[in-house]
């Protein structure tokens, strides 16, 4: 038989998640949609760099646009999803994507693309894709049982991987194979499949419980307050904020997401002349090395939930954690081995580095989600993406003045210590302590 949420069942014992009829079609529309972002990630700046020569400046302009709408977008997207059907909402952002996407082949044929043309559609496909990232991981909660939320993020931390290595080669090969801004016919086509399969969706749950104590059920009751009719959404943005500050554990989680962000971030442009120029390692290695990362983040969305069956939840952040900062370090020593070692180190290091920090966020995810109420799902995950990749491009500035002020070797070494500081507040939280993600327990029958 069947449970509401389309689960099927084999007797008493669960079937799966690929039995699930609603998580199916959430995996392939988030599936086909991932393709689409991470070729449209590469066909972007090819088309600004080849087809219309666009200056460094402008360059930097389409990768700014990129970050944006995660500040300026995300706190009020999470509203929305609170407010509204996220399917729904889902469905409107793939749609409008795969339109804006139309524009570029069309304003070609015009004669009217340029680079302010593509500045603009990138700023509003990244604004609808904020929205659509916030949603997605909002509306699994509302379709699988809080068990089942490892191996659902697990499946869905597959795909983006997945998206990551095949999603990119591809959009190079598309823009070179159909004339640059005829490629995006084909993210139009993967987007409006996206949309066809969420639609397909029909058995999100609203207001079910998730909380993991008195917290939650205040974060739950701030909620109901805040669907009153008449109340301001800055009122709402102002409660998801709260929620996130407010709750202990959620506070943590989105500070050592942020500390490991941020300090990344730092490492990222220090990392790529320290590898070119300090390494001497040539431009087609350094594509080998990059892609290492995509394989350790198919091996993390692999091992992620046998993980945490074999380690208690805490241990295991902290493992993770730990192993992220670690790894990190292997870069700079790169420098006291020989050439051939040195791209085994970096190859190890990007790895380790990915499948580590996909493993940690899978069950971040979903010790997040599991502890967090249903109507308070939108704005949590808004906060946090608002949190984490806020800090992002300042990170990334700051990592540009580092390596300037103290050379490109100190910079990484400081970067990767600085790391190590997340484990260190998991370490010394209550986080360390936790078992297993909660799952809420049943309530009691009536008595007669």
């Amino acid at each position: 038989m069947a449970t509401s949420t389309g689960k099927e069942r084999v007797g008493d014992v669960p079937s799966g998640l690929w039995r699930h009829r609603d998580f199916r079609n959430l995996w392939l529309g988030q599936t086909s949609s991932m393709f689409a972002a991470h070729m449209v990630a590469v066909i972007f700046p090819l088309l600004a760099s080849v087809s219309l020569n666009a200056s460094l400046f402008e360059m930097g302009l389409l990768s700014a646009a990129g970050y944006v709408p995660y500040i300026g977008v995300s706190l009020f997207a999470g509203v929305w999803l609170d407010r509204k059907p996220k399917r729904a909402i889902i469905v409107l952002c793939d749609i409008a994507r795969a339109l804006l996407l139309l524009a570029i082949p069309v304003a070609w044929w015009l004669d009217l693309l340029s680079v302010p043309t593509l500045l603009v559609v990138a700023l509003l496909v990244g604004c609808f894709s904020v929205v659509a990232d916030v949603g997605s991981a909002s509306i699994l909660p509302a379709l699988v049982e809080r068990d089942d939320l490892i191996e659902g993020n697990s499946k869905l931390e597959l795909s983006a991987s997945s998206a990551s290595i095949a999603g990119s080669a591809l959009g190079g090969g598309i823009f070179q194979l159909l004339a640059g801004p005829v490629s995006m016919l084909i993210n139009t086509v993967l987007f409006a499949l996206s949309a066809f399969f969420t639609a397909l969706i029909r058995g999100e749950r609203k207001g079910a419980e998730g909380s993991d104590g008195t917290q939650g059920a205040q974060g739950a009751e701030g909620s109901e307050e805040g669907a009153e009719a008449g109340q301001s959404i800055w009122r709402d943005m102002a409660d998801g904020v709260a929620f996130v500050t407010g709750h202990v554990t959620v506070r943590t989680l989105v500070l050592t997401t942020l500390i490991i962000n941020f300090f990344m971030a730092i490492a990222e442009p220090v990392a790529l002349v320290f590898v070119t120029r300090t390494l001497d390692i040539p431009p087609y290695t350094v594509g080998l090395i990059l892609a290492a990362s995509g394989a350790g983040a198919l091996v993390g969305a692999v091992i992620a939930a046998p993980m945490s069956r074999l380690l208690p939840l805490g241990r295991l952040l902290v493992l993770t954690a730990t192993l992220t900062g670690v790894a990190s370090l292997l870069t700079p020593l790169a420098t006291l081995v020989p050439a051939p070692a040195a791209v085994a180190l970096m190859v190890a290091m990007y790895v380790l580095d990915a499948a580590m920090i996909v493993v940690y966020n899978i069950n971040v995810r979903s010790y997040r989600s599991a502890i967090t109420p249903d109507e308070m799902q939108g704005r949590m995950n808004a906060t946090n993406r608002m949190a984490g990749m806020g800090v992002m491009p300042i990170g990334a500035v700051l990592g540009g003045l580092l390596g300037t002020a103290v050379g490109t070797l100190p910079a990484l070494v400081l970067a990767s210590l600085g790391t190590l500081i997340a484990p260190l507040v998991l370490a010394c939280s209550h986080v360390r302590t936790v078992k297993r993600v909660p799952v809420p327990q049943p309530e009691a029958e009536p008595t007669a």
